[in-house]
């Protein structure tokens, strides 16, 4: 028989009223001053030329890629010890050219380019003086082979919402935008096709296909911002990646721009086609070395009908480790997401965004979604994983809820975890694949190792993938911390087995970090593509392939 306390627990968090299962509970209650501060201010953005997309609630992620107010960020080639390759200076007589291809689109103005040139976590900043902002593959084609005839080096940019330093110059690298290329081409009905260009922003490509009975396979805290061409470009992972896969899987087609300005037209909306080569592998997690996306056939799965969302507190790792495995036990084929974060995120979030924990204050949390079709089935498997979670003292607190607003507040706590971080100092970031049993030994091995050198250590993530997301706060930038902290991650990740990168790439701050990986012959054939395919080596240089390669 279940303890007094945990039955009055299980009473707040399972009513026994099948239709009344996951209404919003007592202990979220102060949850609903939470949403208005967080989330009555965000305003739906018209969606230009694809018109009204229905009357779905605005999708309410924080997630900018314009740098915040703050000291200037120091140039990337004095914090690092960089050189720059022997590319062409951009001149009067490129520009000139430039505008005759896209005319009235060539940026030169120092304050848009200053946006440009910072990526949105305030680390590194180039010094380009000029920004492309092509509507069509075609004016792509035209640019780059200008730029391959002229050796002029090119650095492609979505969002800017990358982490790794891949989105924006090393140095005066030309930008090109795909911010004008967000347009629809096609979407089917029946199959759940969709084709796009490749500067379509993820939320808007949501609504789009959510008003159509549809959702897009990936979800991200950035999705505000952040560009479908980008999403391809560094084989986003993401919060729906246990339930619908990586995007090696759900891209069915691409069309790519290469270095030479070459249209590779493998725009593909077959689910299986077994001819040669499938060379749109090559350019998912590229991250723009390899060509340039310019559109992008993905397959999106049927919206489902039923959404539960259950954040949990749990006593220690162990029991989110434990919590896991009987949610693969009970829930199934609904299990759409299992993240956690510990007790230094939820300080973060409630400190410097004034969020509110909708329960008690734990050592860790987990944040658990289902997506069903059949709301009744699915809350009979929710309410019965609950119970034995609560019986066997996996969980301690907890609430549910399946209300729209209220479902993207739980999910606040988890998604503005980096937003939160960005406001506590300077940020080293580490996006690591480790086996779930010791997922979080590198946490507490590195506040040990650090101490006062570090302001903050905090690991959240994807544990339903293994995908550690570990953050390191210091006041400011700090070499010596650096250097306590590199190589040290990256040779105890690859003690454990494990991958330095999980979903957010390589780009420029982790490419000497590739070998702890993949092994020598691997750096050498990716070398060789890299040849191959870009011999100039115009395609964002100073990214993803290390320099001694």
């Amino acid at each position: 028989m279940l303890p007094q306390r945990a039955r009055a627990m299980l009473r707040r968090l399972v009513p026994r009223q099948p239709l009344r299962l996951f209404q919003w509970q007592a202990a979220c209650a102060r949850g609903a001053s939470v949403q208005r501060r967080t989330w009555a201010s965000m305003i739906p953005r018209p969606l230009g030329p694809w018109g009204a997309v229905g009357n779905s609630p605005p999708v309410c992620r924080r997630s900018s890629s314009t740098p915040a107010s703050g000291p200037e960020v120091a140039l990337t080639q004095e914090r690092y010890p960089v050189k720059r390759l022997p590319f062409s200076t951009p001149s009067e007589a490129d520009l000139a050219a430039f505008e005759r291809i896209i005319p009235g689109r060539v940026v030169t103005d120092t304050e848009v380019l200053a946006a440009s040139n910072v990526d949105w976590l305030r680390t590194v900043r180039g010094c380009s003086r000029v920004l492309l902002r092509p509507r069509t593959s075609e004016e792509v084609a035209h640019i780059l082979r200008y730029c391959h005839e002229r050796n002029l080096a090119v650095n492609p940019q979505g969002g800017n919402t990358g982490m790794v330093g891949g989105s924006v110059p090393v140095f005066d690298e030309i930008i090109l935008s795909t911010a004008l290329m967000n347009q629809v081409i096609s979407f089917h009905s029946v199959s759940g096709t969709l084709v796009c260009q490749a500067g379509c922003i993820l939320e808007e490509l949501s609504q789009y296909v959510e008003a159509r009975g549809f959702v897009m396979p990936l979800d991200l805290g950035a999705k505000g911002s952040c560009h479908i061409g980008g999403n391809v470009a560094t084989n986003a992972g993401g919060l729906r990646f246990l339930r619908y896969g990586s995007l090696h899987g759900t891209v069915l087609g691409l069309e790519v721009v290469l270095a030479d300005g070459t249209v590779l037209n493998c725009l593909s909306t077959l689910r299986k086609d077994n001819t040669g080569y499938d060379l749109k592998q090559l350019f998912i997690g590229s991250e723009g070395t390899l060509g340039v996306i310019t559109a992008v056939s993905i397959q999106c799965p049927p919206k489902p009908q039923a959404v539960n969302v259950a954040f949990l507190g749990c006593p220690g790792f162990a029991e989110v480790l434990q919590t896991f495995s009987t949610c693969k036990g009970l829930l199934g084929e609904i299990l759409s997401a299992y993240e956690f974060m510990d007790a230094e995120c939820m300080w973060l979030v409630r400190h410097h965004l004034h969020l509110t924990s909708p329960v008690q204050e734990s050592p860790f949390y987990v944040l658990i979604e289902t997506s069903g079709s059949r709301a009744e089935h699915d809350a009979e498997k929710l309410n019965d994983f609950l119970e034995q979670a609560l019986r066997s003292g996996l969980v301690t607190d907890g609430t549910v809820a399946t209300d729209q607003m209220k479902l993207k507040a739980l999910w606040a706590l988890r998604e503005r975890i980096s937003e939160a971080l960005s406001r506590d100092g300077y940020v080293y970031k580490y996006d690591l694949s480790l086996p779930t049993d010791t997922l979080y030994d590198l946490v507490t091995d590195l506040r040990a190792r650090l101490g006062s050198q570090a302001k903050r250590v905090v690991g959240y993530g994807h544990l339903g993938d293994g995908n550690l997301h570990l953050n390191v706060t210091s006041e400011d930038f700090s070499r010596s911390l650096l250097d306590a902290l590199e190589p040290y991650v990256y040779e105890w990740t690859a003690g454990q087995r494990g991958s330095v990168s999980a979903e957010h790439g390589l780009g420029f701050k982790k490419k000497d970090a590739l070998h702890y990986s993949k092994p020598p012959a691997a750096l050498r054939l990716m070398q060789q593509l890299k040849a191959l395919l870009d011999p100039k080596g115009i395609l964002n240089p100073y990214k993803t392939l290390p320099a001694q390669a």
